[in-house]
């Protein structure tokens, strides 16, 4: 599977002098905008045939997971600190550890989220950033 390449992915301009730089959060459309990405990531995942082996790796009920997502994600742009602060110690890695990710698995992760960012409008630019960890991060995950 292919992972889209977020087109267009010139940098932002940077704002007029004297106004702040918005955050990665503020940038992604903050905590609700990223609601909906992983909403939109997780609504893919459990309807389209491309990411049936992706979806099977999960548990059945998503609720949780997508609460967890997107409280990482919040976290990772810059927000509040709400999945680090409950889960003391602990790392995303290693939280997929057990999951038996392949080369497949991963490339469908990211080319899901790929979609899902496309669909929600996440700044180009900024699409692009994120793609690239996620491809680090999908990579860092593969079953060993």
């Amino acid at each position: 599977m292919e992972t889209p390449i977020v087109k267009d992915a010139q940098p932002a301009p940077p704002p007029p002098v004297g106004e702040p730089t918005p955050s990665l959060l503020e940038r992604a459309g903050g905590a609700a905008g990223v609601g909906t990405l992983v909403n939109r990531f997780y609504d893919l995942m459990e309807s389209q045939p491309e990411y049936a082996e992706l979806r099977a790796l999960h548990q059945p009920d998503l609720r949780l997971t997508r609460i967890s997502l997107t409280d990482f994600l919040t976290a990772w742009l810059g927000g509040p600190r709400t999945w680090f602060e409950t889960r003391p110690g602990v790392c995303i890695m290693s939280m997929h550890r057990s999951m038996a990710m392949s080369r497949e698995t991963a490339a469908q992760w990211v080319h899901a989220m790929s979609r899902a960012m496309a669909e929600c409008g996440i700044e180009p630019a900024l699409a692009r950033q994120m793609q690239q960890a996620f491809l680090r991060m999908a990579n860092g995950m593969l079953a060993r």
